[in-house]
C-alpha cells in the first residue's frame, strides 16, 4: 500500500513539474522580441484621393468653371459625422458602444454630445450625453471619403444614387446612413444595436453647383443630372 502511495504522489510531482515547464515556456515566447516592420522607417504615403485631387480634379474644375486664381477652386474642407442616440437617456451604456464603433469607423476619437436644455417629456436633463460626433481633416478626410465612396456605399442593398438636393445652399452636402453595417470595419457578429449617422461634407465654397461638381469628381455617385438644391437630407 506504502509504494502505492509513494507511486501517486511521485506523479503528482511530475504533473506539477510539466505544468511548470509549459509555463516556462510561455514566458519564454512572451520574451522574444517582436520583428519590427518592414516599412517602420519609411514616410507615410499621401492618401490616393488627395493625389487624384491635386492631380486631375482641380483643373478639370478649373477648366470647368472658368477660374483665374487657383485659390477659387473649390476644395473638401472637413467631414463631420454626427450620431444622436435617444435611447442613451435611459441605457447610457448604448452611448459607450456608439462610441467605439464611430472610432473604428473613422480612426479618430468621437466627442461626446451633451444637452443643451432639459426636456420633461422626454425625460432629458440638462448636460445629458445624448451623441457623438466627430470632425475628420486632412489625411483622415481623404482616407474616409475614398473608403465611403468605393467600399461602403456599394455594400448598400438596392442603391441607386444619392440625390442633389441636399445641399444647404452654402456649398455643404448632408446625407443619412441609417445602419452602421456598410462600413467592413463593424463586425456583424459584435453588433448589438443598428443605429445610422448623419454625415456632413463641408467645402470651402458658397455655391452648390460647385460643390457637386467637386464631389462628382472625386466620385460621388449622385442619382441622374438633378439640379442642387432644397435643404432634405439624404437617407441611405
Amino acid at each position: 500500500m506504502a509504494s502505492k502511495d509513494n507511486k501517486k504522489a511521485g506523479s503528482g510531482k511530475g504533473d506539477g513539474g510539466s505544468g511548470k515547464g509549459a509555463g516556462g515556456k510561455k514566458r519564454e515566447a512572451q520574451q522574444q522580441p517582436q520583428v519590427e516592420h518592414a516599412g517602420k522607417n519609411l514616410p507615410v504615403p499621401p492618401p490616393r484621393l488627395r493625389i487624384f485631387y491635386d492631380g486631375t480634379v482641380r483643373d478639370r474644375l478649373k477648366n470647368q468653371f472658368g477660374f483665374t486664381n487657383n485659390h477659387q477652386i473649390p476644395n473638401l474642407e472637413k467631414i463631420v459625422i454626427n450620431c444622436g442616440v435617444g435611447e442613451a437617456i435611459k441605457n447610457p451604456k448604448i452611448l459607450d458602444t456608439v462610441v467605439n464603433e464611430l472610432s473604428i469607423i473613422t480612426g479618430q476619437r468621437p466627442v461626446r454630445k451633451k444637452a443643451k436644455k432639459s426636456i420633461a417629456n422626454f425625460g432629458l436633463r440638462q448636460g445629458q450625453e445624448i451623441g457623438a460626433a466627430v470632425t475628420l481633416r486632412g489625411a483622415r478626410m481623404w482616407e474616409f471619403f475614398d473608403r465611403f465612396v468605393t467600399v461602403a456605399i456599394p455594400r448598400i442593398r438596392d442603391f441607386r444614387g444619392v440625390n442633389t438636393r441636399s445641399f444647404d445652399g452654402r456649398g455643404n452636402y448632408t446625407l443619412g446612413v441609417k445602419e452602421q453595417m456598410i462600413f467592413p470595419e463593424i463586425n456583424y457578429d459584435m453588433v448589438e444595436q443598428i443605429h445610422g449617422m448623419d454625415i456632413t461634407f463641408v467645402t470651402t465654397t458658397n455655391k452648390d453647383d460647385q460643390a457637386l461638381a467637386l464631389l462628382k469628381e472625386l466620385g460621388m455617385p449622385f442619382r441622374g443630372e438633378e439640379k442642387p438644391g432644397g435643404q432634405n437630407v439624404t437617407r441611405l
